[in-house]
């Protein structure tokens, strides 16, 4: 993958680049989240239409060191995140995506007061692996008696 810090803002490529977070894409992300442990990705979104990304970055080296070596973290490219989000069913930006083991856990979505990112990361650092939001949508038959939902 080519990596774009250049085109991020300063606090996003400040993670890369100060605290070793991995430049993933829609083609990478399954295979750094199965690296092992807790692993979250950050998808800030554009900046200009959604700033607090910026202060989720800001916010993001805080947590890591109020849950010291609890988790690893990696970052989307800006034209990464739309196929990135779409595969884990996230629908809001910024968000951060958490796994264990390359499993998906859970997702903590927009930007938060300090409080509740502490008890939203303690919550999905505990809590097991369930399907992404993208996975498990009904599937109607076209066939069969239109009285049944089955």
């Amino acid at each position: 993958m080519i990596e774009t810090a250049e085109a991020h803002a300063p606090l996003i490529q400040r993670l890369a680049r100060d605290f070793g977070a991995p430049w993933v894409d829609e083609q990478t992300v399954a295979d750094w989240v199965a690296g092992g442990g807790d692993r979250v990705v950050l998808l800030a979104g554009d900046p200009v239409r959604f700033p607090e990304g910026v202060d989720v970055a800001a916010v993001l080296p805080e947590l890591m060191k109020a849950f010291p070596n609890r988790f690893s973290v990696a970052v989307v490219p800006r034209e990464s995140e739309d196929a990135v989000a779409r595969r884990y069913g996230s629908q809001r930006w910024p968000t951060l995506l958490f796994f264990r083991d390359g499993q998906y856990v859970t997702a903590i979505a927009g930007m938060q007061d300090w409080d509740v990112y502490l008890q939203g990361v303690a919550a999905a650092l505990a809590m097991p692996p369930s399907r992404p939001p993208t996975i498990g949508i009904p599937v109607v038959s076209q066939g069969g008696s239109g009285s049944s939902c089955h």
